[in-house]
């Protein structure tokens, strides 16, 4: 199924930020000119900040997928690796056991998501829940979430979950059932600091380790079987 030319926009992107980011910094901008006509120096102050804080947010920048070994899954956020849990029973989102990686994104870390490995999306569904913040454990089970699960090229599943956190409200997904997808690809972003938590078959080989700092479309995570 082909990608919507809004989606195509956005997984695309040639500029320096997400355009999720756009109206933030238009509103930013337009207050510092208002403050700056007016001469009120400590909002002029502010404005700028924020305006040069939601850039530096918002940043997207271009990364260059090299060849990959078809094997190896990405990680799917930037920000540090602060869980690797194997999942013994069913009770997951990949309904057996299975290996979870979770990375925190802080809000100094890029928030543009991407695809983890190259496949078909299955199913995208949404669940509303709580707002706990992201780097706790039960930020998984109940703070709202966008999960995505998709068939990779060799026949596997694998699932990675967008979860809000205290401060991030909005969750955005570009990409719907049946796209076909590439691993490094853009998909979405959280707004203001969260996680992303990747669900992988339990015989993976895992490189990853705790507290590593990780690249969207850069790192590898692991191999799968």
């Amino acid at each position: 199924m082909p990608l919507s030319q809004k989606a195509i926009k956005k997984i695309n992107n040639k500029w320096p930020v997400a355009r999720e980011g756009l109206p933030f910094i238009l509103i930013g901008l337009a207050f510092f000119l208002i403050f700056l006509f007016i001469g009120i120096f400590p909002l002029i102050l502010l404005s700028g900040i924020f305006v040069l804080f939601t850039i530096y947010f918002f940043r997207d920048p271009e990364r260059v997928i090299h060849e990959i070994h078809k094997k190896a899954v990405l990680t799917p956020a930037d920000g540090k690796v602060i869980g690797i849990h194997r999942l013994k029973g069913p009770d997951n989102p990949l309904g057996k056991p299975s290996v979870k990686l979770s990375v925190f994104m802080s809000i100094f870390s890029v928030h543009v998501n991407r695809i983890p490995v190259s496949g078909k999306i299955l199913k995208v569904s949404h669940h509303p829940g709580r707002f706990f913040s992201a780097n706790l454990n039960k930020a998984s089970e109940q703070n709202e979430n966008n999960r995505v699960t998709l068939l990779t090229t060799d026949g596997q599943t694998v699932v990675f979950v967008q979860i809000a956190g205290l401060i991030a409200r909005r969750i955005a997904c570009w990409i719907g059932e049946g796209d076909t997808v590439m691993a490094g690809q853009r998909y979405g972003l959280i707004r203001f600091g969260s996680r992303l938590d990747i669900y992988l078959p339990m015989d993976t080989r895992v490189v990853t380790k705790m507290n590593h700092y990780v690249k969207a479309g850069k790192t590898v995570l692991g191999y799968l079987s």
